[in-house]
């Protein structure tokens, strides 16, 4: 089994590959710890998930706002309660919906906080708004060093931009980064579980990191044309 060091720097490098905002980059790596929360260890915080999000949900029902970022936080909760450990959650059914509700926490959570709030910086919020959940997904020891380098990348990039595509996007590499690296396993993964039980194993990992790697050269054409084009002018 891969360690959260492990899933956590695989999904850096690919972040690197294809983000530049410390944002997505720091998201790619929160999406990377989420599926490993099917473990049994983890349960108690899945507890605390599910009551987060009923507490999230009666609060905002009592002042009349938007209260579907709560719904949303207690059916993540479910759905790793009733998960067996690389299953649901470490299949591309389970990717596209891990990946589709943490984007909708955030996202919802954004427009909430917009609606209620005079704050209009919505790079600075949504920053906010990646640490707070860093602390429900990321490894104790993970987050000793993620907070003070994500603050610090802030600091030196204060005003990047971004699209909610985008924060789905980062969140989608770094969840689907992890079952790409745990196929490399001996176990391999259930790649269409519930549906199927049929497994994957370093063939699958190894030939999606390679394409991963071709679509981002890809990507960045343009950026290595214009480069070439300056050196060529010197």
């Amino acid at each position: 089994m891969s360690s959260y060091k492990g899933h956590s720097i695989f999904a850096f490098l690919l972040a690197c590959m294809f983000f530049q905002n410390p944002l997505l980059i720091a998201l790619t790596l929160i999406g990377a710890n989420i599926p490993d929360f099917d473990h049994d260890f983890k349960t108690e915080n899945v507890y605390r998930m599910i009551i987060l999000g009923l507490l999230v949900f009666i609060s905002l029902y009592i002042l009349k706002l938007p209260y579907y970022v709560g719904l949303i936080i207690v059916f993540l909760g479910v759905t790793f309660y009733f998960s067996e450990h690389r299953s649901f959650t470490h299949s591309l059914f389970g990717v596209l919906t891990l990946t589709s509700a943490v984007s909708l926490i955030l996202i919802w959570a954004l427009e909430l906080i917009l609606i209620v709030t005079p704050l209009n910086n919505q790079y600075l919020l949504m920053a906010i708004l990646t640490s707070l959940i860093s602390f429900l997904f990321l490894n104790r020891k993970l987050l000793m060093v993620f907070l003070p380098v994500f603050f610090l990348s802030l600091f030196i990039i204060p005003n990047a931009h971004f699209s909610y595509i985008e924060i789905v996007l980062a969140l989608l590499l770094g969840v689907f980064s992890h079952i790409v690296l745990d196929s490399c396993t001996p176990a391999g993964i259930k790649i269409f579980a519930p549906i199927s039980s049929k497994k994957v194993y370093k063939n699958f990992g190894l030939s999606v990191t390679f394409i991963l790697i071709v679509l981002a050269i890809i990507i960045h054409v343009p950026v290595l044309f214009s480069l070439f084009e300056q050196y060529l002018n010197f």
